[in-house]
């Protein structure tokens, strides 16, 4: 990697999502958590086990129904300032988090402003240890009422979501900077409405591409009144993108790339690109096309999620982005499962080798965000996939720091010295 290049890069940290980290959450995943979780754990064997390569060691915590149920989580909520000094000893100086939704607009007519207070603190505690916060608006998460109103299905809804996001910028402008409205709303899509594996699990092509317009939508809205709230906040995205290759030179495999990116990217960042200041890339792994198929290199190095780890490979996602829309872009999130520590280190200097090489071809690098700062709730998957540079007990709730997390931490401080 080069450290010379790698200076040019401002902000070095980790992220979370509410949901996945706080615990004592109350959202439309909390009621489809404990709606499922039975379920979910009788199925593990068929869904992981023949293929999966961490089977043997995660298989009795898979087939468990607790290990669907996000309760605690990493108690993240009021366990915040102990984490954060973590973070400062690790050099770290930004921290993407956000803010839960359904604590804040717990019913339709129900602001509960002690909990804005509660992310106030918690942003201000960030900014007292020298950490910029970056604030998510939406990481999926949403109120049961709002569901209940057919949620982002509905145009007439995403008013709802406007007044809430007005609500908070309002609150906590003085101390943010930076904001991201939406994470990932191309993968809520399809997990929740072309697929059924995620809430609410319609399977419906039409709801899939209303529930997109809707998400185009809010963005758009929320930007503006950004804007005229708080000029001084940039606006972006939690974009998660692939590195979409093909095996050959063939013209269907070549389409079949210009398909994916079209659909994945285009579809969503081409309509949004004139409210956004920066692009987040949120990246795990590459896609390869041979024809019309999706297909696996011989040659992989899966983690314990089974991606196959090509984590270089986030030079070109940034560089095909950047060139496109030409934003200042961040990695908003990048990392792997991997609770033995065996592979983290080795993914930190493969990705920030692909960092060096994209800030080198000319990417206007703005920061690096690695996924995720604590073991978590990984949604329809629990608590397995362990993905933390900081181990969390889930019984204790006691902090390991692992020795790929000292080790990106020292690299930060040699990159920022």
């Amino acid at each position: 990697m080069n450290r010379k290049l790698l200076k040019k890069v401002p902000f070095w940290g980790a992220s979370v999502s509410t949901h996945q980290v706080e615990g004592g959450n109350h959202n439309q995943w909390t009621v489809w958590e404990l709606e499922h979780a039975a379920e979910l754990a009788k199925a593990a064997p068929q869904a992981f086990g023949d293929w999966l390569p961490s089977w043997e060691r995660i298989k009795k915590q898979a087939s468990s129904p607790e290990n669907y149920v996000s309760a605690r989580a990493a108690d993240h909520y009021n366990r915040y300032e102990h984490d954060l000094d973590i973070m400062k000893k690790l050099n770290m100086n930004m921290f993407r988090s956000g803010i839960e939704w359904a604590r804040i607009q717990p019913t339709a007519e129900e602001w509960v402003e002690k909990e804005i207070e509660h992310y106030r603190m918690y942003i201000r505690a960030m900014r007292a240890r020298g950490i910029e916060p970056m604030i998510t608006l939406w990481h999926w998460t949403m109120p049961v009422w709002f569901v209940q109103r057919g949620g982002f299905e509905k145009r007439r809804n995403v008013r709802l979501f406007v007044d809430y996001c007005e609500r908070i910028i309002e609150a906590l402008k003085d101390d943010l900077r930076y904001v991201v409205i939406l994470n990932e709303p191309m993968v809520y899509s399809s997990e929740g409405y072309w697929k059924d594996r995620w809430p609410p699990q319609a399977k419906s092509p039409l709801k899939t591409v209303l529930v997109v317009n809707n998400l185009v939508r809010a963005h758009k809205l929320v930007a503006k009144r950004i804007r005229n709230q708080a000029p001084h906040i940039r606006i972006g995205i939690a974009k998660s993108s692939s590195h979409i290759t093909a095996t050959d030179n063939s013209l269907l495999s070549g389409f079949s790339v210009w398909a994916a990116e079209f659909m994945w990217d285009r579809q969503f960042l081409g309509r949004i690109k004139k409210q956004l200041d920066f692009i987040g890339v949120n990246y795990y792994f590459t896609n390869r096309f041979a024809g019309l198929k999706n297909v696996q290199r011989e040659e992989q190095l899966p983690s314990d999620y089974g991606w196959d780890m090509e984590p270089r490979n986030i030079q070109f996602v940034l560089e095909r982005l950047y060139d496109r829309y030409q934003k200042p872009m961040f990695v908003t999130e990048n990392g792997l499962a991997d609770a033995q520590d065996e592979h983290r280190k080795w993914w930190l200097k493969e990705t920030l080798e692909g960092l060096s090489g994209a800030i080198k071809n000319g990417v206007d690098l703005d920061g690096y965000l690695h996924w995720s700062l604590l073991d978590n709730f990984e949604w329809a998957d629990g608590f397995w996939p362990q993905f933390g540079l900081v181990e969390v007990d889930r019984k204790t709730m006691k902090r390991t720091v692992r020795k790929s997390a000292k080790w990106y931490g020292e690299m930060i401080k040699s990159i920022r010295r």
